[in-house]
């Protein structure tokens, strides 16, 4: 966010020439996913053994597909009108997608910062098309969060400091994806079994009973992914680990990253239930660990004492 400033906000910087941009929406909740889906998210959460990854992400890798739509859209378009100046974008550049897509009338900006839609909560991605077509703009839709503040209370982080106002430094989803160095001793304990995001604040939030269900195949759940448990999931070796992501968005942490997570879990597990298998597999993991993943075992195997 400091490298690229103001060109976040303005489109014809970041991409010369650009007088609109088309915001687009793809549904991502799994097509098998049961009618209280939100529910049996939050019972896996309130298992230790279990291994809980983000909804979005137990499919396939969700950039290259809406990237390759919206091309084709924008050669549609191109067809269309003639010879067409474009670029773009799916979670790949410096762009305020959420800021884009309100302003664009596909949802408002629920306090959790996520875009919410009437007709389809939050489980969607955002993409867009920067154009060099000056077209007509839509209008923005009114907010309907009220005095909901559902989102705030559940992060078991309290990363969402205040109403639309989020401290990425403490959301689980950025510590378990983005961060790349040790988590804070502090919030490992509230990581609970989440090993890739958190689904928290949609889960609880009302208007994700409207949530609609992809039509596509390609956010079908993953095995094991769905109902992943721990142990099984740490017992993967490094060639294992980029067999079972490949085309996934989870490839992308990298294994060190995947195990320092794990690794966390297994220690809040370990604290929870005093299952020795737990600490058996940390023990005998610990040796060959690299140093970021040993400091994690550690505190993990220091966890049935604190």
């Amino acid at each position: 966010m400091a490298a690229h400033g103001l060109k976040r906000a303005r489109p014809a910087e970041l991409v010369p020439g650009t007088l609109s941009v088309i915001s687009a929406r793809m549904d991502y909740l799994p097509r098998d996913a049961p009618a209280d889906w939100a529910a049996a998210e939050l019972r896996a959460q309130r298992d230790p053994q279990r291994a809980v990854v983000s909804m979005y992400a137990r499919g396939r890798d969700y950039h290259k597909l809406l990237r390759k739509r919206l091309q084709a859209l924008a050669d549609r378009l191109a067809a269309e009108v003639g010879p067409l100046g474009h670029r773009v974008f799916t979670d790949s550049a410096p762009v305020l997608e959420v800021e884009l897509a309100t302003r664009a009338g596909l949802g408002w900006r629920g306090k959790h910062t996520l875009a919410l839609a009437r007709e389809a909560g939050s489980t969607f991605f955002l993409g867009e098309i920067f154009v060099d077509l000056a077209l007509p703009p839509d209008e923005p839709v009114t907010a309907h969060c009220g005095r909901c503040s559902a989102c705030m209370a559940v992060c078991p982080t309290q990363a969402i400091v205040a109403p639309y106002r989020l401290d990425a430094r403490r959301c689980i989803s950025y510590l378990t994806i983005e961060h790349d160095g040790p988590i804070a001793p502090a919030l490992r304990p509230l990581l609970g079994n989440r090993i890739y995001g958190c689904d928290d604040c949609q889960l609880v939030c009302p208007w994700n009973k409207y949530a609609q269900r992809s039509a596509l195949p390609d956010f079908d759940v993953r095995e094991p992914l769905g109902h992943a448990t721990l142990l099984p999931l740490w017992a993967w070796s490094e060639s294992e680990f980029l067999r079972r992501t490949e085309g996934s968005a989870i490839r992308r942490i990298g294994y060190r990253r995947w195990r320092r997570n794990l690794a966390v879990a297994l220690g809040n597990a370990w604290r929870e239930t005093g299952d020795v298998a737990l600490a058996q597999a940390l023990t005998e993991a610990r040796e060959g660990a690299d140093d970021l993943v040993r400091e994690h075992i550690d505190w993990a195997l220091a966890q049935r004492g604190a």
